[in-house]
Formats: C-alpha cells, sequence, structure tokens
C-alpha cells in the first residue's frame, strides 16, 4: 500500500515525503534525518515513522515540545490513520494513501500545485531550418504560429484560490509519482524514456523526443542539440525537431504550444489517406540554474487530440523534473570522476611516500615498523626512533612525517653529534646579528624553520646538557628567544628524536637529563638492524641496483648466484647504508653485465652487538663446546650491561632467575662485587 507524508511549513506546502515499507523514518532538528525541521522548538530527534504488523506507526523520541497528532498529543506508539495530520513544532506533516485526496479544492494546494496568469502569445515568424534526428540543421522557410508561452509551470508554483483544484490534484499526483520515478534512474536514456512515457499518458500528443546539449556546452546552439530519447505512438518515425522552436526556447527559456499553418509539409503529417493534418507542437526547456540544457518535444498528428495550455503546463513541469533528474545523474558522474581521481591521487602520493621514505623491503620485521609508523603518525606526540647506525632512522621519520596531517608542513633534520655546543645553539634556536663573533646576520634557528612541520634531531644523546635544558622548554611548548636576542618566540613544530646510544644507560650517569629523556620517550620506534631482517637483503640490493644504474647510465641486469649468496651470508656491521655504498662502488667498477662477487667490497668490522671477546672474522676458528660458548656470551653481555643482571637477562632473552643460576654455575664474579638490578 503506499502512504505519503505531505510536508507543510507555516502557510504552505513544501515537499511529498514517500513511506517506503522496512525504512524507518526519522524527523527532527538534525542535519541526519530523513524529514529536516528548521524550528529550534523541534528536538533534533523528534519523531520516528515506521511499519509495523501492515500499519504505520508515530513513536515520539522523548522530544522537549511533544508531538500531536490533531488535537491530542502523542506519547509513545500511536498507529496513524490516513487523512490525519502530525504537528510538530510550526511543521505539519498530512499521512495519506492517495495524494489525489490529501488536498481539499477548497484548501491550500500541494507543493507541486501550479499559479501564476497564463501568458498567451502568437507569432507568425519565417523559420530559417529545422533538425532533425540526429541533431543536424536543414534550411526550409516554416511559417510557424507560437499560441502560448510559459516560464515558470503551476504545478510546481504556489496555490491559488481560483485554480481548478481537482484537475491540478490530480496532475499533482502525476507529477509527484513521475519524479520518484525519475529519481531512482540510473543513466539519461531511461530519464528521457520514462520522462516520454508519463507524458504521452497524461498529455495529448502522440510523438516526442528529449534533445540535450553537451555536458559543459557554453555555445547554447541548436546546432549542437543531440536525440537522447524518442517515442511515436502512430506513425513509423519520430519527425524532427524545428530550429525555429529550438532556437526560440534555448534564447528564451519558456516553453511553448505552437501550431503550424494547414497543409504546412514541414510540420504536417500524412493520415492513412494520405491527406495532410494540422500539427501541434509543445517545446519545453530543460534548465538546471537557469540555464537551457535541452528540450522536451511534443506534437499531435491526430486532429482530435490537440494539445492545450494545461498539456504546455505539464510538460514544463515534467521538463524541470527531468533537470533535477540530469543534474543528480551529473553529480553522480562527477563524484565517480572525483574519486576515481582521488584513488589515483591517493596512489600516487604512496608512491612518493614510498620514494621518500625509501622503507624498502617485505620482511615482517620491517612490516612492524611501518605499522608503527601508521598509528604513530596522524598524533601529534613525539616520537623516538631507536637503531643502530646505518639503519635507516632518518628514512623512518620522514616515513611518519608525510603520513602525518603536518606532510604539507617542512621536514627539517639536523644531526646533534656533527656540531659544537655554542653552535648547535645556534642551529636550533637561531642568532640575532651581533650575538657573537662572525655572527654578521640574522639567522632562523631550526626550530622556526620547522614551523607547522616536523623536526628531526638525529644522535640526540649527545645533545650537551645545557642545551637539553633549553630544548626540553621549547618542547613543553614554551616560547624561545634567539642567541643574542630578547624577542620570545613560539612555534608548532613536532619534535622526532633519534639515537644509536643507550639512552638509559646516559640517564643513569648523569649525562642525560631523565625528564627529557620521559618526554622524548612518549611513542618509541624501534628499527631492526640489516641482519635481523635477511629477506630484505635482495631486494634492497636491487632497488640501489636500479637506482644507480639510472644515475650512471650503467645497464646491469643483476647479481651472479655467488653474488647473491655471498650480500646474504655477510653480517651487514654497516646496515643498510653500508649496503647502499657496496652496491654504488660494485655499478662503478663492474666490468661485466651482472655483478659479481669479486665487485662486492665487504668490511672484517664486527656488528654494533658483536663483543670484542667474539673471534674476528680473520681469527681461526677455535674449537670449544657449547658451554664454554655460552659462558663467554653470558660474561661478555654482562660486562656490556656493566653487569645489570636485569638488562642483560633481557637482551639474553632469559630469566633473571635462570641468569643467576647460570653465573653460580660457570662461577662469574663481578669486578668489585655484585651486580646489581
Amino acid at each position: 500500500m503506499l502512504a505519503y507524508l505531505v510536508i507543510r511549513e507555516g502557510s504552505k506546502w513544501t515537499d511529498v515525503f514517500r513511506l517506503v515499507p522496512g525504512r524507518t523514518v526519522t524527523v527532527g532538528r538534525a542535519s541526519t534525518n530523513q524529514i529536516v525541521v528548521k524550528d529550534d522548538r523541534a528536538s533534533r530527534n523528534h519523531v520516528e515513522i515506521f511499519l509495523t504488523r501492515g500499519q504505520w506507526t508515530l513513536r515520539d523520541l522523548d522530544s522537549r515540545n511533544g508531538t500531536f497528532v490533531g488535537d491530542k498529543q502523542i506519547r509513545g506508539d500511536y498507529e496513524l490513520s490516513p487523512g490525519e495530520v502530525i504537528r510538530i513544532a510550526s511543521c505539519q506533516l498530512a499521512y495519506v494513501h492517495d495524494l489525489s485526496k490529501a488536498f481539499p479544492e477548497s484548501g491550500s494546494a500541494p507543493p507541486s500545485a501550479l499559479l501564476g496568469d497564463e501568458t498567451h502569445a502568437a507569432a507568425l515568424v519565417p523559420d530559417t531550418g529545422e533538425l532533425n534526428d540526429s541533431g543536424t540543421l536543414s534550411t526550409q522557410d516554416e511559417p510557424t504560429h507560437i499560441t502560448h508561452r510559459r516560464g515558470q509551470a503551476r504545478l510546481l508554483g504556489p496555490a491559488a484560490t481560483d485554480s481548478p483544484a481537482p484537475r491540478l490534484g490530480q496532475a499533482a499526483t502525476r507529477l509527484c509519482r513521475l519524479a520518484f520515478e525519475l529519481a531512482s534512474q540510473p543513466d539519461l536514456a531511461a530519464v528521457a524514456h520514462l520522462a516520454l512515457s508519463g507524458l504521452f499518458e497524461s498529455t495529448q500528443v502522440d510523438a516526442g523526443g528529449v534533445w540535450l546539449l553537451p555536458r559543459g556546452n557554453a555555445s547554447n546552439s541548436a546546432a549542437d542539440l543531440s536525440l537522447v530519447a524518442s517515442r511515436t505512438d502512430r506513425l513509423p518515425s519520430y519527425h524532427r525537431l524545428s530550429a525555429f522552436l529550438a532556437a526560440t526556447v534555448l534564447r528564451d527559456g519558456e516553453a511553448v504550444l505552437a501550431r503550424n499553418i494547414e497543409g504546412d509539409s514541414q510540420l504536417a503529417s500524412r493520415d492513412s489517406k494520405g491527406e495532410f493534418h494540422t500539427t501541434s507542437v509543445l517545446c519545453a526547456p530543460i534548465r538546471l540554474e537557469k540555464k537551457v540544457v535541452g528540450m522536451i518535444h511534443l506534437y499531435s498528428t491526430d486532429s482530435a487530440r490537440v494539445p492545450d495550455p494545461d498539456d504546455l503546463e505539464f510538460t514544463l513541469a515534467v521538463a524541470d523534473n527531468v533537470a533535477l533528474a540530469v543534474r543528480n545523474l551529473h553529480r553522480q558522474q562527477e563524484l565517480a570522476e572525483n574519486l576515481l581521481q582521488t584513488r589515483t591521487e591517493v596512489q600516487q602520493l604512496r608512491k612518493q611516500l614510498g620514494a621518500e621514505s625509501e622503507l624498502v623491503g617485505s620482511s615482517e620485521v620491517l612490516s612492524s615498523v611501518q605499522r608503527q609508523i601508521a598509528r604513530a603518525a596522524p598524533s601529534r606526540a613525539t616520537v623516538l626512533i631507536r637503531g643502530e647506525s646505518g639503519v635507516g632512522k632518518e628514512l623512518v621519520a620522514r616515513a611518519v612525517h608525510y603520513s602525518s596531517p603536518r606532510k604539507r608542513g617542512p621536514f627539517v633534520c639536523l644531526n646533534c653529534a656533527a656540531l659544537s655546543e655554542s653552535l648547535l645553539e645556534s642551529e636550533l634556536f637561531g642568532h640575532e646579528k651581533g650575538a657573537f663573533t662572525g655572527a654578521t646576520d640574522r639567522k632562523i634557528g631550526k626550530f622556526e624553520s620547522a614551523h607547522q612541520g616536523t623536526l628531526m634531531l638525529d644522535e640526540i644523546g649527545e645533545m650537551s646538557p645545557s642545551i637539553q635544558a633549553k630544548f626540553l622548554r621549547v618542547l613543553e611548548g614554551h616560547p624561545f628567544e634567539r642567541v643574542g636576542g630578547s624577542q620570545p618566540i613560539k612555534v608548532d613544530v613536532r619534535v622526532i628524536a633519534a639515537t644509536n646510544r643507550d639512552l638509559e644507560k646516559a640517564v643513569a650517569e648523569g649525562a642525560f637529563r631523565r625528564d627529557l629523556y620521559f618526554r622524548l620517550n612518549v611513542v618509541e620506534i624501534q628499527v631492526p638492524p640489516l641482519r635481523k631482517r635477511p629477506e630484505d637483503i635482495i631486494e634492497l640490493a636491487h632497488f640501489f641496483l636500479q637506482r644507480f644504474n639510472a644515475e650512471t647510465g650503467r645497464k646491469l641486469r643483476g647479481f651472479s648466484p655467488a653474488a647473491t649468496e655471498r650480500l646474504q651470508q655477510y653480517r651487514w656491521p654497516g646496515n643498510v647504508r653500508e649496503l647502499k655504498n657496496v652496491i654504488e662502488r660494485a655499478v662503478v667498477l663492474s666490468r661485466g653485465d651482472v655483478v659479481e662477487p669479486e665487485d662486492l667490497h665487504l668490511s672484517n668490522l664486527a656488528t654494533a652487538s658483536e663483543s670484542g671477546d667474539n673471534p674476528s672474522p680473520k681469527t681461526s676458528f677455535v674449537p670449544m663446546s657449547l658451554d664454554d660458548i655460552e659462558k663467554r656470551h653470558i660474561l661478555a653481555t654482562l660486562k656490556a650491561t656493566n653487569w645489570h643482571k636485569s638488562r642483560a637477562a633481557a637482551i639474553l632473552g632469559v630469566e633473571r632467575s635462570t641468569l643467576d643460576r647460570k653465573i653460580r654455575r660457570y662461577e662469574l664474579n663481578e669486578p668489585g662485587g655484585l651486580g646489581d638490578d
């Protein structure tokens, strides 16, 4: 059963809402409701209407000012009956099953009712051409009588007390149903065919077509019109659109009703006996934002069915609804195009991010780092990146920056270990002219340069205690002053710190401020050394090979099996930086078209985690038992942690109690006393 809510605000009906079984309709002041009541007396979520047991039911959602049906205030659920009027603040919603019975003959007209004085205009103008069904213009003289014009359809205007309400109500009902169906069509052709079907049913015509200008067309020329759909009930084919009428409608933006002179061979058609009969023509503009984008062309070849001004009104109203459907389809197409463009841009940005961060590899440990980057990037939290020298801490910092909302801001990097204390302060905070010997100009510091962006401080553990104090104040949000200046400066900067030092040890020794350590270590990202992700070695090697091939113009095809095996077996104490340099040297010096083992210049250095007690790669092999190897390894780990047993146990991956048992078993003694916690 069809059911509708006819909406009235103030003194006029404004809209018709169709109730669909299985779909709950919400009404209220919030924009998320299907029906929005723009009145402060309405609650954000005022009522809901739903179908239960075959009956549409109204439920008040504990509204502030109440819901009324007639004069009765509703509490809880209320089953609606046809003809009842729901009142919410100044809005009224009439619940009906038949739209033609929703408006009394003496009452206000529905939103699709049409008012306005009908304007008659007659013209006898020599035409200069005509459009055939392919949109081409042919020149023929065609005297045409335009008997009526219409700029606005009464079916889409306010009500009039002297309007023939019953007929208008029927037309409004048909128009409302047609509007619902037009809005659901998937393409322009379907919209055009449906519009013609509705017009043939409701007007006295037997042939017609829908014409549209190309999307984005600015010429507004009749020659650019193209036929989208046509239909004829009496003749085998649709007759062309008159160029005169097309030009008139495009120019004036008004619907016209025209009648051709009896016997005119250009617009008249023959009946079954071969005789010509008068043809009456309707032509209504399809308008979007006051611009004509097409038109509906209808005509009658039956002298017993002559279109009248009411048919002109209905055709113009349908044309305006077709315009809405065309606009919605254009918007859908624009959204689809924008979505495709956005997806393309996202893919390009991801490629750009990959190029800027160069996080190359598919190992699980690297994927874990990338997941940590994705979680840390959206926030403003300070990030501490740990890892051995050469693992790519700066690249991780870049990845955090380019994945964050600050990606359009600057990314500034500074190595704290490369500068003296005075120079580091000047680089961080800037200086005024004459602040010290050699300060010939004002200098903007890295903090100011990174405003609304990211500042990465590498080797943060090398920062002196005095600068640590000033740096901590800036991290806490306080303004700072340039060296030699007195003007306070406040910046919006996200700080990412990186180190390969043991900051906990530095804090314990007093070399690093405890409060600064906790302020920096909000989000920690541990970057694994290259030896911990051996599956990435060959992928990285090929990545660097392609880069240096492009830079040098070489065309090396890859690595020989022996070179690949050597790359995988090497421990890479210099990590990714060393691999990059090794591949660059191989590309420059290789004499063949593939990299051979002799092209790989590898060092004999131990990795950062390998103890000096371990034999060097050059030392000859000395056979020993597993107990001796374990004893030496535990002792080396204890020495490396200054006999901090809890930390040594964590490094060895054993419980503290297990480590104590092994110390007693191997009779290991700390020089000067027992190890602390």
